[in-house]
């Protein structure tokens, strides 16, 4: 099909609760619809009333009991998933960073990031270089205002710089390392073999910028695909696929969100074994009981699933 110039106008926020009204929406409560229209937005919302539309989607006609409340509620507890999946994965972030400096510091020295002859591609290390320079020239960070103000090295060991490296440049530099006794034994100490510790960490970039973002999370295919453990050393999941309701095919859930959670309690259990994510996630469910688990790729046998017990 051959693509068009975007001629669609901007319209009104009373042209927009129209649109809605005529398409089969039922609004109980314009003057709401009308305010969260102004302070969310049209098209953010769409994300929430699209599983609400009849088939063909296309069309956008709503089902009969498809309610404005109905898709709000959904904007809701998608925003408490990501608050809650952003306060897990600053937990993560914390405690992958530390292993990495730790492991590779006493394996090499306090400044093996600059050490070109450990990582596989030169140009990429380069870049990495250039990013961390850059953060620690700009970082008002007191522990690294002081290293400034007494050392004359360019750049401070890896335990200080590190900490101005987002997660981006920390999996950056672990897929970059060459397969290595360190690699492996960061990825060890998580339970994984490196490949698949890469692919995670890569995972894990990914979702945490979609919760940065403020993204739809709750019934997301995920573009960046983690790959499946082979052989994990810990509780992992039992049922790694789940069946489509209406085509009856079965199909992996390593695209869903499913599998990102069971991911980071995976993690969890390692970093830290009294969590409460899993808790603090089903009472989110209970708290929001329309939201249907089988839309995050959750497969029926969930909760029997050992890693979810």
């Amino acid at each position: 099909m051959p693509r068009v110039p975007y001629a669609k106008p901007a319209i009104t926020y009373p042209a927009q609760l129209q649109k809605l009204l005529d398409r089969g929406l039922n609004i109980t409560n314009p003057d709401k619809a009308l305010f969260l229209l102004q302070n969310i937005s049209y098209y953010r919302l769409s994300g929430y009333w699209y599983p609400l539309l009849k088939y063909p989607k296309s069309e956008h006609n709503f089902k009969a009991d498809s309610t404005f409340d109905k898709a709000f509620n959904m904007y809701c507890f998608d925003r408490e998933l990501r608050k809650l999946v952003s306060a897990e994965l600053e937990k993560i972030e914390v405690a992958i960073r530390a292993k990495m400096i730790y492991i590779l510091s006493h394996d090499n020295d306090s400044f093996w990031y600059r050490k070109a002859d450990l990582f596989s591609d030169i140009a990429t290390h380069n870049t990495s270089i250039k990013k961390l320079t850059e953060e620690f020239k700009r970082s008002d960070e007191q522990f690294l205002v002081t290293f400034k103000k007494k050392y004359n090295n360019d750049l401070p060991p890896s335990w200080m710089l590190l900490e101005v490296s987002s997660i981006g440049g920390l999996s950056h530099f672990y897929k970059n390392l060459k397969p290595s006794r360190s690699k492996r034994d960061i990825a060890n100490y998580f339970g994984l073999d490196y490949k698949t510790f890469e692919s995670w960490l890569h995972s894990i970039v990914y979702v945490r910028n979609v919760c940065a973002h403020h993204s739809r999370l709750w019934n997301r295919v995920m573009r960046i695909t983690p790959i499946m453990p082979t052989s994990p050393k810990n509780k992992w999941l039992t049922t790694t696929d789940i069946k489509n309701s209406m085509t009856g095919k079965s199909s992996p859930v390593n695209n869903r969100t499913y599998y990102l959670l069971s991911m980071m309690i995976y993690l969890l259990e390692i970093i830290n074994p009294r969590h409460s994510f899993k808790d603090k996630f089903i009472d989110l469910l209970i708290k929001y009981p329309n939201i249907d688990p089988s839309a995050m790729g959750f497969p029926p046998t969930w909760m029997e699933e050992p890693l979810w017990q």
